[in-house]
């Protein structure tokens, strides 16, 4: 069988002309026929050439890969349990779901959730619901990375002798977080090579009072550095200035014709490669914490065994306070599409190997810094598995596309609200926005005058997040497990002999194999 389905995929619009005839491998067509207008993806390269490498419309919509693993999360079943309870006195009328504690500590942070919303950058999609993201995190107790190329893609930015001194988007993005912060969760600031290069992350330490910054070696949906369109020519040749790299040149007087005369419309504008090396790693690490960095995390992705070996070696040895590990996979929606089916390391396996080294070191002695996992991550039950598959070491995983989704689905609802053309989705549940959100009694009971203030989009969030907490709860209270703390890697169960094999999870039928024995005598 074939895993993925190549030349056609509604993520880029294309298909195929005979949808029941189809060669496996190729994706095209049975019959290629000379009549076709070009509806699938070689079809389309034909005449819209570069353009089709990326789901479409780009910057409208996220996406993430259909490539169907042969092994991931739902090849395990959470394990539940009708004796005794860990964290909690074994009584029924005490071992009841809501008493499950849901909240865990990085270094000193403290999250309400054992989630990390991870690397809301430049793009559109990020850009466009930053705010309800970013306000939803901090309500909702949970951790916050702000991307990279923030600051360099701002028009507003203020560069002087290759060096940031005015970032007014990034300023607001941090504040849209600080303003609602509780004390729990955390904001981040993510640098690439170019955001290192202006000096981003020492400019929100000494301007915004932030005290996170994470380092990005890369992310699950790509091996190369971040790109976005550029609909306009200014906008194309400030880039190139401010030092990225920039398709076709703008700079190029025949570029430039040919913009005018509408052979292309949108620039691309690409962000650098990074060149890992251990002594400059830890030369970064030292500036930043010089720079006035309280925490300091890595982010890393779908790379080869050994540059997953070096992530865990070199934070270990920097003695940082997170690692975030990306599976092949997810993304956001502005990676190439063939690359984020068909490249890396999937998260089973990726995560599976980093349980490996991180147990190598920990045997050794050495620090272990708190792993989050990332990569496609949805609902309750991927949480659990992601925290029991990766313990002792795991304590939070990473989302992205989902956040976004119940980002622009809150506003959506205001929006429908504001126009007066609600959907039967919507009113189903009443008309009011405190009718159709249903944690608005919960939330105007919290902040009272100031709930007006919310965005809809942020209450879209926290609602999700309530959502993912009442389900964890229930699972962690069916496995006895009363605190996060106490999930361990016997609290899932491989379904099959491959997954078991990967990952080092006990098959279904050889779980409790000894205890069993002994109750049988």
């Amino acid at each position: 069988m074939t895993f993925s389905r190549p030349n056609r995929s509604e993520a880029t619009l294309t298909r195929n002309r005979t949808p029941k005839s189809i060669s496996p491998f190729s994706g095209m067509c049975a019959t290629c026929s000379v009549e076709c207008a070009g509806l699938c993806d070689i079809g389309k390269s034909s005449y819209r050439g570069k353009e089709a490498l990326y789901p479409q419309p780009f910057g409208a919509v996220t996406a993430a890969s259909e490539k169907d693993y042969p092994i991931d999360y739902s090849h395990f079943n959470i394990m539940g349990g009708a004796v005794g309870a860990k964290g909690i006195e074994a009584d029924s009328d005490k071992a009841i779901f809501p008493n499950v504690d849901t909240s865990i500590k990085i270094s000193d942070i403290e999250l309400d959730m054992p989630i990390v919303i991870a690397g809301m950058g430049s793009t559109n999609v990020a850009a466009n619901h930053w705010e309800g993201m970013a306000v939803g995190a901090a309500i909702s107790g949970i951790g916050i990375v702000i991307g990279e190329n923030v600051v360099g893609m701002d028009p507003n930015s203020e560069i002087k002798n290759g060096r940031v001194v005015q970032a007014p988007n990034l300023a607001r993005r941090i504040k849209d977080f600080q303003k609602y912060s509780e004390g729990k969760g955390f904001i981040a600031v993510q640098a690439n090579v170019e955001d290192t290069r202006l000096g981003v992350q020492e400019w929100a330490i000494e301007n915004c009072g932030v005290e996170v910054v994470e380092m990005k070696w890369g992310q699950g949906a790509k091996d190369i550095g971040g790109e976005v369109k550029l609909d306009s020519l200014d906008r194309a040749l400030q880039l190139k200035r401010r030092g990225y790299v920039v398709l076709p040149d703008p700079e190029d007087p025949k570029v430039q014709e040919a913009h005018k005369n509408g052979a292309f419309k949108e620039f691309e504008r690409h962000s650098r490669i990074g060149m890992v090396e251990e002594e400059s790693f830890h030369a970064r690490v030292a500036e930043l914490r010089a720079a006035g960095a309280k925490y300091i995390f890595l982010k890393t992705g779908a790379y080869r065994p050994a540059d997953l070996a070096r992530a865990l070696k070199f934070a270990s040895d920097a003695k940082l306070d997170m690692l975030t590990i990306d599976g092949a996979g997810g993304g956001t929606g502005m990676s190439p599409w063939r690359m984020m089916n068909e490249w890396g390391v999937p998260s089973v396996e990726l995560h599976s190997l980093a349980h490996q080294y991180a147990s190598r070191l920990a045997a050794k002695g050495k620090h272990v810094p708190a792993m989050v996992f990332a990569g496609g991550f949805t609902l309750e039950d991927h949480i659990y598995k992601a925290l029991s598959l990766g313990a002792p070491f795991v304590k939070a995983v990473g989302m992205s596309r989902a956040y976004v989704t119940a980002s622009f689905v809150g506003n959506n609802v205001a929006q429908a609200l504001k126009e007066g053309k609600l959907p039967s989705a919507y009113k189903t549940y009443g008309e009011r926005a405190d009718q159709i959100f249903i944690t608005s009694a919960e939330l105007k009971s919290r902040f009272g005058s100031d709930f007006d203030n919310l965005p809809a989009s942020a209450i879209g969030v926290y609602t999700y997040t309530e959502r993912l907490k009442q389900g964890l709860k229930q699972f962690m209270c069916g496995a006895r497990q009363f605190s996060l703390d106490y999930i361990t890697r016997d609290d899932i169960a491989a379904l099959t002999k491959d997954a078991a094999a990967v990952s080092g999870i006990t098959h279904i039928m050889d779980v409790d194999k000894d205890e069993a024995e002994k109750i049988l005598g």
